[in-house]
């Protein structure tokens, strides 16, 4: 019995978390740009007028562009090249 906690306690010492390093530099630094580009849509938007060619053209397509791109590709960006970089690893190997 002592042996079977023992042989559990290094099973769990050796299985490591693959979300451990999952984020790198550039993903915080595009999840930043990303919303120093949602706070400038969102500065458009408070310009002039609620009929202004800001507030109606540039705000809604600035904040498409933060919800839609950027910050999807900042969350998503290290998964895709990690499993490229690990194919490519193995099949060199």
């Amino acid at each position: 019995m002592v042996k079977d906690k023992r042989n559990i306690k290094e099973v769990k010492k050796s299985i490591s978390s693959p979300f451990k390093d999952y984020w790198d530099k550039n993903n915080y630094i595009l999840i930043a740009i990303g919303l120093l580009v949602l706070t400038l849509g969102y500065i458009f938007m408070s310009q002039g007028n609620w009929d202004s060619f800001f507030s109606l053209t540039i705000s809604p397509i600035t904040l498409l562009i933060a919800y839609i791109i950027i910050i999807p590709l900042a969350i998503l960006l290290k998964s895709s090249v990690f499993i490229k970089n690990k194919s490519n690893v193995s099949s060199k190997n």
